[in-house]
This record gives structure tokens, C-alpha cells and sequence, in this order.
């Protein structure tokens, strides 16, 4: 017993020798870079000029192939839209199988199989996998192009571009792009019902033609194979597909500003605004400062480390997130920072974003900030390796960059060697802070009053496709004799007319919504004189409640009670259910602002704002102003639909956005004037 305790009191006590030799004041030298056995893929090319890569990995009995196209960016001008369509088509069947039958065989084989206009990709399990590829190439080089095929994909996608009309982000993005390459840039075109209406079946049979070629394609094969196996398969199934010639394009160069302008694209039903920072950048993976540029970008807004999120977020709560990205092209690639903002501080967000871009240009980093950088490009670097599907598309990369045989073995040794001063050089070089685009998309009447105090850079205004355009009205003048009370009577003669409405005595109103895959039950149930109660329910479990029998009420939600007071308490005090709009006759008649192509009347009513439209009538949304950890904040609740019940109309359809989520909620029914008692608002 004595030696085993005089061994531990031993250990213990080299223990503590070794840790007072350790100075903690400084920081650890870093140990060497780990050493990266990086495989390199066995290639051979076929006649027609397809160049295969495989790489061996038989851990497990399954294996992928990817077809890829290298062909440059090209234009499609009015019939923008015709590749989407080809990804489209490309994959239903082929000559010598009908879709059904095809279809059938891939889930029969438990297999994947994906195509797109400049490729496809196929995976299945090692013993299925001859089959698999066989599907693949036949789909690929035997296409059936048919007018009914040709049809139900026009028709999807015209139904997306018209869901995504009064999308702010996808609005922002579509402009964005406009606005840093230009229209007549592949990277700027945008597909848009009138150009994918001049597409014809014709077009898309003549695209399949001209680009689907194999002497600019690459074939990768990953997985439970080996190279003679590979070679005797791809040579039986792409031996036939004929070469021919390739694309051409010349590429017109953007155009950068000469100095920083501000480019506002007005949308009206925006709660938030999409804010971007946008200079293009001519950086490829082989030039002496890419790794300089990555490890710049990541210091400025490479994720929750970054200067913009700790900025934007953290310190000001302006967003939930703020980030930056840089690419790298053969062609031309662009360095963007960006957040969505809420309305109120769209200036001072841009202030901020522009003070985090020029201070890394101008100070340049920290050693720290730069230590950490690299740490996190090694550590995702010697993850990433350990991936065969990576060896793979590594030596792609140094294929179709024309990069050194070595490129990816020295990766460690370059991101290592990066200065303080390369990165404030490259930062300087790519971060153009003194000539960017600063693009924001946001609701104009909420944003330009401050934008136009704060910025000292010129402000250009662009429409929904990236068309020059004018400042959009901030108001309209309101006509003589209307009035919040003519408003609100106007409302009720559309709804049904005052004396429909006055009948009203109580009211129950049955919804349902989802939210993140979860299904919602919403209850609403009104009485006289100025009664509610709303329940919200998941899976048949009550989860909130809120209660007002005329004079006091209460909140409950996971057990707990809290009784509405302050602010709270007087407006529900305020309110005039059934029918809330009665008690807006006594607000303030704000303004008339247009509304996706339609003015409305805007009542101001304590933090609430509720618009009308100026033309049937009918209430089309509220905004009310609640204030949350961050600030202020809007939150907008939109109706549409307008369904008649006993002589009443009513939304059928309520849309709540809360940040970047939208709570869809459709009515189920209605009840008037049954359904209710006292005991529901007890």
C-alpha cells in the first residue's frame, strides 16, 4: 500500500514540476503543420477527348460519378431561361426507355441519378453501380425531348418566378447581380417570364447540341472500383459520344464605379432590408495573394468570428447575421459583404459595415486575428482530405485551373506563410471600399428619410429587374374629406356594409398554419362588448393563450400566467372586437403609400400602423411596433383572400413575418354569432 501511494505522490509531484516549467503568460509556439498524404486520382481520356478520373476507396460498397461540362458562362439573351429548362428535361427517360420505366429502374437500384445542362451524377451501391452508370449515360446522350415535357417544365417555372415576384431576397438577389456584372453578362441575365416565353421546344434541342460535348468534359468517378474495371465500363458507355465544337464566348468586362454610390431598389412589402457591399474581383486560385484574400475575408465576416458579426450583431444588434465572401474565377468573381437589416437601421448598418471593410484595408489585422484564420482553414483543409470525393475534386480543380501538380500538396505551407501585411495588401486590393456598389432592398419610406441623412454617397434608384428608375414617392397627398373615419366606414361598406357588421355579437374564427414542419391550430373567438380569447394549439395541446374579458385579461403559456398590465392592457382596453376597426375612426389618417403597384390609406393607431386600399376598401395589413432585445422591431400581419360568410367578408388567408419566417395561417371556418359564452374569456 505504501509503494502504490508513494508512486502516486511521485507522479503527482513530476506533474506539478512539469506545469511550474510552463510559462501560461505565453502563448504556445505552434506546433508544425500536419503532414497531408494527399493521393493523387488515376486519369485516362478517351478518344472523343472525355477525361475520366478515379479514385479508389473501398471502405465501403458504393461508388458515384460525375459528369462535368467545362464550359465557359454564356449569354442567352431573350430566351434567358432556356438551361434551366434543358436541367429540366434532361433526365426523363430517354430513346430507348420512356420515363416511367426509367424512373422505375433507379428506385428498383436504389440508386441517385441528377442531370443539369452542363452534367450529371449518378451513385448506387458497388454491385448495381454497371447499371446505374449505364442509365446515366443513356439518359444523357439519348435525350427525349417532348413537347409535353417541354410544357409541364415551362409551366413550373413559370409558377416559381411568379411566387418569388414580391420575394425581397430573391428580388435582392436577382439585383444584385444585375447591378455588379451588368445585364449583358451571363452572371447578370435573369430568367423572367417574358424571356422564358420565347423559348421554344426547338431552343432547348439546339442548347443540348451545341454545349453538351465531351472533349471540354470531365467524368470523376469515387468509390468501391478500381481503374482497369472503370476504364472498360467508361470506355463501352462514352466511346460513342461525339465531340464537337465548343463554345466561345467573349466576355464583356463590368464595369466598377468610380467612387462608392448607394443603388436602392424600393419594396414596399419589405420588413427588413437585404444590404449588400459589392465589388467585383479578378482573383484566381493560382495568384500569389489568394491565400492572403480567404484569410482576409475570413477575419472580416468569414462567420461568428468575424469583425461584421461581432459588429452588426453582437454589439449592435442590427441583424442576426453578418457576413462577407470573396471569389475566385477564370472569368470574374466578386467580393460582397452583407446583412438583413431591420428597416430603422439600414443607415447605420451600412455606416458600420463600411467602417469594418475600411478599417482592415486601412489598420490592417491583429496577429491573433490571423492565427485564428489560419487555424480555421488547416483544420477544415486536413478534414476535407480525408474525404476520397475531395482527392477527386481537387485534381478537377488543378485540371480546369491549370494549377501546379503540387498545388493542394503545398496548401499548408502557403496559408502559413501569409503576413499581417499581405492581408492588409490583399485586403486593400479586393475590398473596395472607396468603389463599391453599396446595394440595399428595402421599403423606402421606412429607409431613405435617414439613408439620405447619414450617406454622403450619391443614391441611385433601380426597379425589380435592375432598371434605372425614379425615387419612389415617400406619400401621397391625402383628397379632401377622406378622413380615418371614412376609411374605416369605406372598410366596412366592402366587407359587407355597417349594418351586416353591427349584427355581429360574437364571432369564432378556426385556422391552421405551420411553421418550420410543425403544424399550428389557431382559435380566435370574439364577444360584446370587447372580449377575446386566442389559442394557439400543436397537436391538439394548448400552447399559448390569451385572454380579455372587457376590462382585464392574462397570457398563458407553458403554466405560467402573466396578467396583461401597462401598455398592454390599454390597448386591448383600446380595441373594439369583433370588428378592431371601429376604434381606429378616433386615429390619425397618416398617408397614402404604395403598395405593390397599389396606394393605400395608412392609419397610425398607437404602435400600430393599418393599411387600406385606396381602391376596394378592404384592410390589407397591419404593422405593429414591438420592442424586442435588439430594438424595435416590425412585425406585419398581411390579409388576403377575402371569402364571404353570411353576407360578411373575411380574410381567409393571414401571413405574420417574424425575421426571415413567414407563418401562413388559412382559415377553416368561420362561425357567427354561436359557439361563444362568458365562460370562454374566464
Amino acid at each position: 500500500m505504501k509503494t502504490k501511494i508513494f508512486s502516486i505522490v511521485t507522479i503527482l509531484f513530476l506533474s506539478l514540476t512539469v506545469s511550474a516549467q510552463i510559462d501560461r503568460t505565453k502563448q504556445p509556439k505552434p506546433g508544425p503543420a500536419p503532414k497531408i498524404n494527399l493521393g493523387s486520382p488515376e486519369k485516362f481520356t478517351l478518344p472523343n477527348g472525355l477525361q475520366v478520373l478515379v479514385v479508389e476507396n473501398h471502405k465501403l460498397p458504393r461508388v458515384a460519378a460525375t459528369l462535368t461540362i467545362d464550359n465557359p458562362p454564356m449569354t442567352y439573351g431573350n430566351k434567358k431561361g432556356v438551361e434551366g429548362l434543358l436541367s429540366g428535361m434532361l433526365g426523363t427517360g430517354s430513346t430507348n426507355m420512356p420515363k416511367s420505366k426509367f424512373d422505375e429502374e433507379v428506385d428498383f437500384l436504389g440508386a441517385n441519378i441528377s442531370f443539369w445542362d452542363e452534367g450529371a451524377r449518378a451513385s448506387s451501391l458497388t454491385k448495381y453501380f454497371p447499371k446505374v452508370l449505364g442509365l446515366m449515360a443513356d439518359a444523357a446522350f439519348n435525350p427525349v425531348f417532348t413537347q409535353e415535357e417541354f410544357d409541364k417544365q415551362m409551366t413550373q417555372t413559370l409558377d416559381g418566378i411568379k411566387s418569388n415576384a414580391n420575394s425581397v431576397t430573391a428580388v435582392a438577389s436577382r439585383v444584385e447581380d444585375v447591378l455588379t456584372y451588368g445585364k449583358d453578362h451571363p452572371y447578370g441575365e435573369f430568367t423572367s417570364e417574358e424571356t422564358l416565353k420565347n423559348v421554344t421546344l426547338e431552343d432547348v434541342k439546339n442548347l443540348y447540341n451545341k454545349t453538351y460535348k465531351p472533349n471540354n468534359a470531365y467524368l470523376i468517378i469515387v468509390g468501391d472500383i478500381n481503374l482497369k474495371t472503370a476504364k472498360t465500363l467508361v470506355t463501352k458507355l462514352f466511346s460513342n459520344w461525339e465531340k464537337g465544337m465548343l463554345p466561345n464566348n467573349v466576355l464583356p468586362q463590368p464595369k466598377a464605379p468610380s467612387t462608392t454610390e448607394i443603388n436602392f431598389i424600393d419594396m414596399p412589402n419589405a420588413v427588413q432590408s437585404e444590404l449588400s457591399i459589392v465589388n467585383t474581383v479578378n482573383l484566381k486560385m493560382g495568384d500569389k495573394d489568394y491565400y492572403a484574400a480567404l484569410l482576409a475575408n475570413q477575419i472580416l465576416g468569414g462567420g461568428g468570428t468575424g469583425r461584421l458579426y461581432k459588429n452588426l450583431r453582437e454589439d449592435k444588434g442590427y441583424t442576426y447575421g453578418a457576413y462577407s465572401g470573396i471569389g475566385s474565377s477564370r472569368y470574374v468573381a466578386r467580393f460582397k459583404a452583407g446583412a438583413s437589416v431591420r428597416n430603422m437601421v439600414t443607415d447605420s448598418a451600412m455606416v458600420e459595415a463600411l467602417k469594418e471593410i475600411n478599417k482592415i484595408r486601412y489598420q490592417g489585422v491583429t496577429k491573433e486575428e490571423l492565427e485564428i484564420a489560419k487555424a480555421k482553414y488547416i483544420g477544415s483543409f486536413v478534414r476535407n482530405v480525408e474525404r476520397p470525393e475531395t482527392v477527386a475534386s481537387y485534381a478537377l480543380n488543378i485540371l480546369t485551373n491549370k494549377l501546379p501538380q503540387d498545388y493542394y500538396k503545398n496548401y499548408l505551407k502557403n496559408i502559413n506563410a501569409v503576413t499581417l501585411e499581405d492581408v492588409q495588401n490583399a485586403a486593400i486590393k479586393y475590398f473596395r471600399g472607396d468603389k463599391a456598389k453599396i446595394i440595399i432592398t428595402g421599403k423606402g419610406i421606412d429607409v431613405l428619410k435617414n439613408l439620405e441623412k447619414t450617406a454622403d454617397y450619391t443614391i441611385k434608384y433601380f426597379d425589380k429587374y435592375g432598371n434605372p428608375t425614379s425615387k419612389p414617392a415617400m406619400t401621397l397627398p391625402i383628397p379632401a374629406g377622406v378622413t380615418a373615419t371614412s376609411v374605416v366606414n369605406d372598410y366596412f361598406k366592402a366587407i359587407g356594409g355597417k349594418d351586416k357588421v353591427a349584427g355581429v355579437k360574437s364571432l369564432v374564427i378556426s385556422s391552421k398554419g405551420k411553421i418550420q414542419g410543425t403544424e399550428l391550430a389557431l382559435t380566435q373567438k370574439y364577444a360584446n362588448p370587447n372580449k377575446s380569447l386566442t389559442t394557439v394549439s400543436v397537436m391538439g395541446n394548448v400552447m399559448q393563450k390569451t385572454v380579455f374579458d372587457g376590462a382585464a385579461g392574462y397570457t398563458e403559456a407553458r403554466g405560467q400566467r402573466i396578467d396583461l398590465t401597462g401598455d398592454d392592457l390599454t390597448e386591448a382596453k383600446q380595441s373594439t372586437t369583433p370588428f378592431a376597426d371601429e376604434a381606429y375612426k378616433t386615429a390619425k389618417l397618416d398617408r397614402i403609400e404604395p403598395i405593390d403597384g397599389n396606394n393605400a390609406y395608412v392609419i397610425v393607431a398607437g404602435t400600430k400602423e393599418i393599411f387600406y386600399d385606396a381602391k376596394t376598401g378592404l384592410k390589407i395589413k397591419e404593422v405593429k411596433t414591438q420592442k424586442g432585445p435588439q430594438g424595435e422591431v416590425k412585425v406585419p400581419v398581411e390579409y388576403s383572400n377575402y371569402k364571404e360568410v353570411n353576407g360578411i367578408k373575411f380574410p381567409h388567408t393571414v401571413t405574420q413575418s417574424m425575421g426571415p419566417m413567414k407563418l401562413v395561417f388559412n382559415v377553416e371556418s368561420i362561425s357567427i354569432n354561436q359557439g361563444v359564452s362568458d365562460a370562454d374569456f374566464k
